[in-house]
């Protein structure tokens, strides 16, 4: 038996001699135009799956994946940070990522494969040597479960399909409606600043108001400020998500201010999600929250900052923060979870409302939202510098 291990140890120390005197040698190629060898690639193939398989059986529980709206959220990426090298059901994959070692897998055919706590460990960490990259906001740890809703429907979906969901309308719709907004070659949206608002309106649409399943939040409406301090925050990575970050940090100032003026001009619209009618206790609640906070409970009023009722003179809204009247009940609970986590930002403001919300339960922090959520959007009593509202 000693023997035997002693054959073994010197076999195996022989073998990483050798295998590293052929790594010194650079006689293997690491060209991405030429293949592994199959052994090896059998080998990287194994190990990369066992090692997904291992870590997804530690994420947590999933929400509701079959939810249009985290659906929607997740084509809205998916169009610009997956398909250029995945490919979609309405584009092939991009001509250079096929010269990519290892190829990236055309999505539509492979997600099948993977079980759902698999595609989010792969979202949000990447995977090594692959060139496929961990999320860019690893503290939005909800925001990988959209792109995952998404590829669970991604199977046979038909190019339309696909366009409806990642466009929201047809191109044809949106180079008119474009075109109706900005005119042909003049004006604050004119040009190349006309494409960037086409690459914004996916999403909030050409009027800010989203669509009627609450995937994106109203911006319609806020005021210039805020809309431009927010997207810088994104821009320069202080306000935390892999959707938006993205997004913004190819805008300069120019464009910061032409869309932040655009979408506050816009008027914010009065119809909200459909979704059953809360319990009047919860909205008394939160009604109660929203005029004069939870003292026993060491939560602030919201109006303070962002506004009261019309009419209201004492608390006109400071213009560094949003609107909350009609805005999305599922979006405001889903930011005021993130303030109380930690996770929305390091700016200033972020950590005003950290502090803020950081007592919040979640029966109050869903009775707010469904009480801001049913108030009807108005032009916001904002502080001006005249000191009107």
């Amino acid at each position: 038996m000693w023997r035997t291990l002693k054959t073994l140890a010197i076999a195996g120390v022989a073998a990483g001699i050798g295998g590293l005197l052929f790594a010194w040698s650079g006689l293997y190629s690491v060209a991405a135009s030429k293949a592994h060898w199959t052994p090896v690639e059998m080998f990287f193939e194994m190990a990369m799956r066992r090692s997904v398989e291992t870590h997804a059986a530690s994420v947590g529980e999933p929400p509701d994946l079959n939810d249009p709206a985290l659906v929607r959220r997740g084509a809205g990426h998916y169009e610009d940070g997956c398909a250029p090298c995945h490919g979609a059901p309405d584009t092939p994959r991009n001509p250079i990522s096929r010269h990519m070692m290892p190829e990236p897998p055309y999505l539509p055919d492979k997600v099948a494969e993977w079980k759902p706590r698999e595609l989010y460990w792969i979202t949000l960490h990447g995977i090594k040597y692959a060139g496929m990259p961990a999320w860019p906001a690893q503290q939005r740890k909800d925001e990988p479960w959209a792109v995952t809703a998404f590829l669970l429907q991604l199977k046979g979906m038909s190019a339309e399909e696909y366009h409806g969901l990642a466009f929201g309308r047809t191109r044809a719709d949106d180079h008119a409606r474009v075109t109706e907004l900005t005119g042909p070659t003049s004006g604050p949206m004119s040009g190349g600043l006309a494409e960037t608002l086409r690459d914004c309106a996916r999403c909030h649409g050409h009027d800010g108001n989203g669509d009627s399943i609450g995937a994106f939040p109203r911006i319609a409406g806020q005021s210039a400020e805020y809309l431009r301090e927010t997207l810088q925050a994104y821009a320069d990575g202080n306000r935390f998500s892999g959707i938006m970050q993205p997004v913004a940090a190819g805008l300069d100032d120019d464009a910061i201010r032409a869309l932040a003026g655009h979408y506050a001009a816009q008027k914010p619209a009065t119809a909200t999600v459909k979704t059953a009618d809360p319990a009047p206790e919860l909205l008394e609640s939160g009604r109660r929250i929203a005029a004069s906070g939870a003292p026993d409970d060491g939560v602030a009023a919201c109006s303070g900052c962002h506004g009261g009722t019309a009419g209201d003179t004492r608390h006109a809204r400071d213009p560094r923060y949003p609107s909350l009247d009609g805005q999305h009940a599922s979006y405001l609970a889903a930011q005021l979870r993130l303030w109380r986590d930690g996770a929305r930002g390091n700016t200033a403001l972020s950590r005003i409302m950290e502090a803020a919300v950081r007592r919040m339960t979640d029966e109050q922090i869903d009775a707010v939202a469904e009480y801001y959520s049913r108030r009807a959007p108005e032009r916001a009593m904002v502080k001006g510098d005249d000191g009107k509202s």
